[in-house]
């Protein structure tokens, strides 16, 4: 529990599932943490959470594409806590589109997003371990988005591949300064069941929309090797060795997060063989919160003709 033991860490984004969780466990892990996001009330969820376990932690509020909220919070940390050893982030904004109907404010927003908060963080963060004389940690959470083509989507695999490209030449500009600058890449998360996805997951009624790039969940499900969606808190172990002296010699990489996806044979469908289905997932399936199982189970599917049945937004 004690991998990141005297360590200062900015997590960049933080509600109760990837960013929370995975403050979460860099404070398990002994790193005190200043939790940052844009909205104030989700820092302070997450932040009362860390220390109601007995942890140190600190929320600011602050949007990562913007200069002077990033210089503000590494500012504030350093006044704080006196340095800055570790930076993770996952800020920016998402909008899905047909290419030939994309919005060209959404463009422009969700493009810009993920590569300017990647050098903003980087960059000030970086500035505050050269000016502590010591080295560092540097991580940002990308998507699967950022190594595939994927219909509906282009302004968002443009975004995270631009900083996917990004992080790798950051790492080459920062290594003589001891600071790592890697990237985290899940795929389809396991809280996406009970947020975007619950009407296919929960109503028996429920239809394919006939719609170019659309699958199903089952559809992903189907396709990951190891038979499960990833969770917040696999996310998290692999930030924490990243972010650990046990790896002080990597620089540059990219930890895929993702049952195996990225890399078996793409015309192979494992789940075809091994009776996976969507339904007996999410049945065997438990709500978390801050990696943590949440009281409340995934609620039954509905049965055919019911009304809407309210689930947790976590």
């Amino acid at each position: 529990m004690d991998r990141l033991a005297n360590k200062v860490a900015i997590v960049f984004g933080a509600g109760p599932n990837i960013g929370g969780t995975i403050a979460y466990f860099l404070a398990r892990e002994g790193a005190s943490v200043v939790v940052s996001d844009i909205s104030l009330s989700a820092a302070e969820e997450t932040v009362d959470f860390i220390r109601g376990k007995g942890f140190t932690a600190h929320p600011v509020r602050g949007n990562a594409t913007v200069e002077a909220d990033v210089r503000a919070i590494v500012a504030e940390t350093v006044a704080t806590f006196g340095r800055v050893d570790i930076a993770v982030n996952m800020a920016g904004r998402v909008h899905f589109a047909h290419l030939l109907e994309m919005d060209m404010a959404d463009w422009n927003e969700s493009v810009l997003s993920f590569p300017t908060a990647g050098l903003l963080t980087t960059r000030y963060t970086a500035q505050a371990m050269i000016e502590g004389g010591h080295g560092g940690s540097i991580i940002h959470l990308l998507s699967t988005a950022a190594h595939f083509g994927e219909a509906d989507a282009t302004a968002y695999t443009s975004s995270k591949a631009a900083l996917l490209s990004f992080a790798r030449s950051a790492a080459m500009d920062l290594a003589h300064y001891g600071i790592r600058v890697n990237t985290v890449t899940p795929c389809s998360m396991e809280h996406q069941l009970w947020t975007l996805m619950r009407d296919e997951v929960l109503d028996p009624e429920w239809q394919r929309p006939e719609r170019l790039g659309f699958y199903s969940r089952e559809d992903y499900l189907k396709m990951l090797p190891l038979g499960r969606f990833p969770r917040a808190s696999d996310l998290a172990w692999a930030t924490v060795f990243l972010a650990s002296d046990e790896a002080e010699i990597i620089t540059g990489i990219d930890i895929p997060v993702d049952a195996g996806l990225r890399h078996k044979y793409p015309t192979w469908t494992p789940g075809d063989h091994n009776g996976t289905n969507i339904r007996d997932f999410v049945a065997n399936t438990r709500i978390t919160r801050f990696g943590e199982p949440h009281e409340k189970l995934i609620p039954e599917p509905r049965p055919v003709g019911a009304g809407s049945d309210p689930i947790s937004q976590e």
